[in-house]
This record gives structure tokens, sequence and C-alpha cells, in this order.
């Protein structure tokens, strides 16, 4: 028996691999299938299941193009309605793998298809949980995502709490808890950095599998603090419900190789947007006008996700050499398919073309320490997240979150300099970008964001440890 975690740190996502004397199934897995069907190629491994924990919100499952291309069965939980073939299977029914069992442990409560599968050894023995959304490493998913439920996010924790009770506390402590996501995943509050644990570790040291807690308790727990989902959860729900077009014609479609003047030209009859993956700093130098910067190194897909609210959107790439392909991949995990192609030869053929570039003003924190000595009364705007402008800030500063940016529009001056910042120079440099294509000339982003500026003589408000905040 062979079992493999296949973890994408830049959606904090888990997909596995698992075979069996020539058998395989796959588990929760990204867009891009040729991966797993290379590992069963290499194993000398038939891929006979495709199973799915849930309809996911925050990616687009592989699940259709692999069964396609492999010949698996896609497996669903109970209450799983797809517009394709998919088995739905039942609450305790096993699926046998080579000489290995797959047993289907029906937990709803972050959705109510939502269903772990509980690995047997060929001796019969627990020995792994693939927990999905349903247990996490420190924490529980969300109750609050399930796309057109009729049920409320207290009753859906509500099925959770009894999920984690009867189904998940009482296996043994030694199996192997394997879930879906690990930190930085919008499908949870407080995720561990680390991907698994034992069943035993987690019961002792996860807050929703504590012993004496109420079901009240545990439902004011798991709802407290939930922050709106991004606004393309629900099309990814979608998407998973009822399918997609195949990954390698979203590939071709997004590497076409444009001129400077083809792509311009695709602009203005397209309306597309261009979106800029190149680093901040980069950017900055010289940008296509009205170009979005989101840096490719950075949080991309989320903040792709929350920025961009029609996946159909049709995107006009300019990346760093060599990384279109990574790019459309990237895009194409959440949803959005309709890149047209990239500029070719990058903002430098642009250039030797003769096209108008622009730039932003990205200083120092020194430099901003000395502006605001000379006027204290010059504009900052801090674009990080709430709880991060509680916990501490510049004292005149302005909370506008990257997140609700559009909302804070008609607060934001046009004609006066604006200092932009966030904690580490991403956001900011994104924040920047939008504001120019808005016609907000006078922006200016502080590199190294309030890590820097803490370094400098700037006036902060006192600390405040953000796990008092709520």
């Amino acid at each position: 028996m062979k079992v493999e975690q296949i973890y994408t740190g830049c959606l904090a996502q888990g997909a596995y691999y698992i075979e069996s004397n020539g058998e395989a199934a796959i588990i929760d897995p990204l867009r891009e299938v040729k991966p797993y069907l290379e590992k069963a190629e290499k194993d000398n491994a038939t891929i006979k299941y495709v199973l799915e924990t849930h309809f996911h919100a925050d990616f687009v499952s592989g699940h259709v193009d692999l069964a396609k291309a492999s010949g698996a069965t896609i497996v669903f939980g109970p209450n799983a309605k797809t517009t394709y073939d998919a088995y739905i299977a039942k609450d305790g029914e096993e699926f046998k793998l080579g000489d290995v069992t797959i047993r289907v442990l029906h937990t709803p409560g972050h959705t109510m298809e939502s269903t772990t599968y509980l690995l047997l050894d060929e001796n019969g023995k627990d020995y792994a949980l693939f927990s999905g959304d349903t247990l996490f490493i420190g924490d529980v998913g969300r109750p609050d995502l399930a796309a057109k439920s009729d049920l409320t996010q207290d009753q859906l924790a509500g099925h959770l709490y009894d999920s984690l009770r009867n189904k998940i506390v009482t296996l043994a402590d030694d199996i192997i808890v394997y879930p879906a996501h690990g930190a930085g995943s919008a499908c949870g509050k407080n995720m561990s950095k680390e991907t698994s644990d034992t069943l035993g570790n987690q019961k002792n040291t996860n807050y929703a599998l504590r012993a004496d807690m109420t079901k009240e308790e545990f439902i004011k727990e798991v709802t407290d603090g939930l922050t709106p989902p991004p606004s393309y959860f629900p099309l990814n729900v979608k998407m998973n419900k009822e399918g997609y077009d195949n990954f390698d014609s979203v590939l071709e479609q997004g590497l076409q190789a444009l001129t400077p003047e083809a792509f311009e030209a695709a602009a203005n009859e397209t309306g597309a947007l261009v979106l800029d993956t190149r680093k901040p700093e980069t950017f900055a130098a010289g940008f296509i006008p009205n170009a979005v910067n989101i840096g490719i190194d950075g949080n991309f897909a989320p903040w792709v996700g929350t920025l961009i609210p029609d996946i159909k959107q049709q995107i006009l790439l300019v990346t760093d050499e060599g990384r279109e392909e990574e790019v459309v991949t990237r895009l194409a995990r959440v949803g959005y398919d309709y890149t047209i192609g990239y500029l070719k030869g990058g903002v430098d053929a642009w250039k030797q073309a003769g096209k108008e570039v622009d730039t932003i003003n990205s200083i120092s924190a020194e430099e901003f320490a000395n502006d605001f000595e000379q006027d204290n009364t010059i504009k900052v705007v801090d674009v990080r997240k709430p709880g991060e402008f509680q916990a501490e800030h510049v004292e005149t500063a302005q909370s506008a979150p990257l997140d609700y940016l559009n909302e804070h529009l008609a607060e934001l001056p046009k004609e006066e300099i604006m200092y932009l910042h966030c904690a580490g120079g991403y956001r900011s440099m994104i924040a920047a970008s939008i504001l120019k294509a808005r016609g907000y000339e006078y922006v200016v982003n502080v590199e190294g964001g309030f890590k820097a500026i803490a370094e400098t003589s700037i006036p902060k408000t006192a600390f405040v440890c953000p796990s008092t905040l709520k």
C-alpha cells in the first residue's frame, strides 16, 4: 500500500494518491490531472476511483477530466447531485482498492454532502482518515459555505458537531488524519501549518474536539469571527457540480503568444483585464497602463478570486518569461478559464514597440518616515485586514482593507498624494495598481509595509494582541 499527500502550498490544499496491488484512487485532485496519471503509470496501476470529499468552493477539482482520461469512477458521498456521471455512495459503503478497503463516512456540516474516507489496510485495520473539510489539523471546516442550502450556518454547525462526535472521535487514536487544507485556506479559521497528524493528538489539541464541549458551545466557537467568503466560492461550487471545459483547452487558449500590437488590439476589442503577475517592485518600475498587479509569488489565487468577481472575465497576461503556463494553470485551478493570451516578450517588447508605460512611485519606509516628519497630515492608507489594523497601526492611518477597497473609493482623494502600505508590500502594490487604473494618479507605495514602518520613528498605536480582538 502506498499513500502520498500531494500538497499545493499556494492553495493550502492536499490531494491524495492511494495505490495497492495495481489499483489507485485519487482524493480531491487539482485541476491539472497529468501528475496523477503519471504517478499511476509509474506504478503500473489503474486509477479506479476519484473520490471527492465534497463540492469544493475554493478550487476547481480535476475529477471530471481525470475520470475521462483514466476511466475511473467519480465517487461522492450522500446528498451529492451532479450533472455528469458520478457514483453517489451510501454511508458506510466500502470500496475495494487492491488489497485495501476504503469506507465512506458521511460527515455533514461543512456542507451536507461532506464525506470523509476511512482507509483500512491489508489486514482490515483502520489506517488513515481523509477528512476533507470536516476536520483540519487544529480546526474544523466553516459551516457557512453550503451553496443554496436551506439550513442556517448554526444548523450546519450542529450537524458538524454530530458528525465529529459520532463518526470521527469514536475512531482509534493512532489513525492518521489527512485533511483537504492547511494554514492559509479560507475554508477554516485557525488551521495549523502541519498537514497531517494522528487523530489522538487532535483529540487532545483541537479545540473543536474537546470532550466536554456542548453542542451550543461548539456552534458558538465555530461560527464566531467568520469573515465573508470570497465571491468566487459559489462559482467554483457550481463548476464542481456541473463540470467545466477541458483543462488542456483552457491551457491552449491561455498560452497564445501575442505581439504588443495584437495584445493591445485584444485589450481594446474584448475589454479584457490586463493582469500583471510580476513582482511588486518590478511592476512599479514600468507596466502597461490600467494593468492590475497580483504577483504570482504571493497569495495569488485567493486574491484573484477576491478581486476579480466574474470568473468568466477575459484576461490578458503579463508574466515573467517562462512562467506563462504556471499562471494560466493557477488561474484555472480557481475557475478562471478565460485567459486569452499573454504578451510575448513582456514589458520590454511593449517598450520596444513604442507603447506607453506607466509607473508607481515606490519608496522605502525611511523615506516615508522623512515625509511624515515634515508633514504629519499626509494621507496614509493601510490596506491590511481589519484585525491587523486594530492590532497596531500608524496613528493617523485610514483603514481601507484590500478585500473591500471598492467600498472605500469615495473616501480616497484623487487629487492628494496617498501613501499606501500593507504588512510587507504585496497587497499595497495590488491596491496601488487598482487605484491607478481608476484614475488615482498620486499613489505612493511604501516598500516593506508595516513591518518596515514599525522600525521607524513614525507614531504608532499601542500593540494589542490579535488573539484578544473579537
